[in-house]
């Protein structure tokens, strides 16, 4: 408290943020983290924990790992999916665990495009085989005849009918998405996924209208994002996540990303999630410096550019610096992934570091009521240590 008895400002990070009819009750986003623990396409014990625990840690939204679809178009054989009405009731059940819990939580919508088809991290992370792919029911898809690398298979390109499949498929499963009660869909633009491989000329060698200049490429990008705002509730959020760079020779650059948020926003899009990369593996590629909050600026640009709230996301590794973050008005919305993995209660830490008193009133009754309990006894059981290692030094 202050001395005149008011309590202190909250910091940015902790305050509320309204979207549409939706209100996050902190900054603190939890990105999408691939986990290759579907049963072709359903959600397992694993993503009730693996997402539950984050919502016990008080995230403000939680976004699903990368949620194809479309059968054929899977990062791994074993990603979410929403291209069955069968995803659904194995959704809701995260998704009312989430709410029980008083987060939101969202989706993140992909089709993998020409990189469908690859070993987990843990598996090695290398491209499948033509073999694996026949065997896991993928498909490699693209703008143009043209492998996202040495170790990846040539794409099919794309013909006006499978664009118009492609974008019925994403509007297909927001209508799932929101049968399964997600408070968000954010649809996944980044990492050289299939929209991705559109926008950039490195990729996109198409003489059509989804090809050529600047507005061609992102012709269908902005029209899959027309469809899903359209068949997704007005009162939910729309997010996209971008790479802002990605991180090829000639390709897609930062001036691009804005332009193509501008036009986002004007399709009903109300939050751009800036990361960078991912395109391609060949080897005249620019890379993006990896640092504490390397792709910070990139939000920044693209929020002062076009207009639009933004997302920051890489290596945001603690509370003082996601503030900062938001302070310096780089960004809206501040997303951790492996930071969460490590502590999935960073978002309740982040009150303390911050300075402030913990308030264990707003963590599960299950966890904080014990938490407040130990509390007194800690700080004395503290003090008598404390006091110890003081003894023990003055006797050295």
């Amino acid at each position: 408290m202050s001395s005149d008895g008011t309590p202190p400002a909250l910091p940015r990070l902790l305050t509320p943020l309204a979207l549409r009819g939706r209100t996050l009750a902190s900054r603190i986003v939890i990105s999408p983290m691939c986990q290759h623990a579907a049963d072709d396409g359903h959600a397992t014990d694993w993503h009730l924990v693996h997402l539950g625990k984050f919502a016990l840690g008080g995230a403000g939204l939680i976004l699903t790992e990368s949620t194809a679809v479309a059968r054929q178009a899977r990062i791994g054989v074993r990603d979410l999916g929403l291209w069955s009405d069968t995803h659904v009731a194995p959704m809701r059940r995260v998704v009312d665990f989430v709410h029980g819990q008083g987060s939101l939580i969202g989706v993140q919508l992909a089709h993998a495009g020409r990189k469908a088809g690859s070993h987990a991290l843990w598996d090695g992370g290398r491209a499948f085989s033509p073999d694996e792919l026949a065997g896991g029911g993928l498909r490699r898809f693209g703008p143009s005849a043209l492998a996202a690398g040495p170790d990846w298979t040539t794409p099919e390109e794309m013909t006006p009918d499978d664009i118009a499949q492609a974008i019925d498929a994403f509007v297909a499963a927001t209508h799932r998405a929101e049968r399964a009660g997600f408070d968000a869909v954010e649809l996944h633009f980044g990492h050289g996924y299939l929209v991705a491989s559109f926008l950039s000329p490195v990729s996109n060698r198409r003489a059509d209208g989804y090809g050529g200049d600047l507005d061609g490429r992102m012709r269908f990008g902005l029209e899959v994002a027309a469809a899903v705002r359209t068949a997704w509730p007005g009162e939910r959020p729309l997010f996209c996540r971008i790479s802002a760079v990605d991180g090829a020779e000639g390709g897609w650059g930062l001036a691009d990303s804005i332009a193509f948020a501008r036009e986002l926003k004007r399709r009903g899009v109300d939050v751009v999630d800036v990361s960078s990369g991912g395109l391609t593996e060949e080897t005249r590629t620019i890379a993006v410096p990896r640092g504490l909050g390397f792709q910070v600026d990139f939000a920044r640009a693209v929020r002062s550019g076009a207009g639009i709230i933004t997302q920051a996301v890489g290596m945001i590794v603690d509370a003082p610096q996601a503030e900062e973050v938001l302070a310096s008005g780089a960004a809206d919305l501040v997303a951790i992934g492996r930071e969460a993995l490590n502590d999935p209660y960073w978002p309740r830490r982040a009150r303390e570091a911050l300075g402030l008193e913990p308030d264990f009133s707003t963590w599960p009754v299950r966890h904080g009521a014990w938490l407040d309990k130990r509390r007194h006894h800690m700080g004395v059981a503290m003090d008598e240590r404390r006091a110890q290692l003081r003894r023990a030094g003055s006797e050295t």
